[in-house]
């Protein structure tokens, strides 16, 4: 059964950081894309970052252009968010995402930022 399981969220100020992490079982993990998305209450979800398979190719959403960084380890099936200089808006539940012939999600992590 895959699972993709989320951790390193919580409660930081404004201008903080946090680093998010997403275990996947997944088989052939380095053939997936993977991705970050989120859904602040009452929005619909929305895409953040994601990660190309081979190359490592990286994709961002302009909100958060220059302040996050999505990175993998391939023999850990890991992927990560480092999330620098965080701003209210940015408090959301963070899913993690992997795309391949189907498409998976974690269960999410809360993320909070205080003003």
């Amino acid at each position: 059964q895959v699972q993709l399981v989320e951790s390193g969220g919580g409660l930081v100020q404004t201008g903080g950081s946090l680093k998010l992490s997403c275990a996947a079982s997944l088989r052939t993990f380095s053939s997936y894309t993977m991705g970050w998305f989120r859904q602040a209450p009452g929005k619909e979800r929305e895409f953040v970052a994601s990660i190309s398979w081979r190359v490592g190719i990286t994709s961002y959403a302009d909100s958060v252009k220059g302040r996050f960084t999505i990175s993998r380890d391939n023999a850990k099936n890991t992927v990560y968010l480092q999330m620098d200089n965080l701003k209210p808006e940015d408090t959301a539940v963070y899913y993690c995402n992997a795309q391949y012939t189907v498409v998976y999600w974690g269960q999410g992590t809360q993320v909070t930022v205080s003003s």
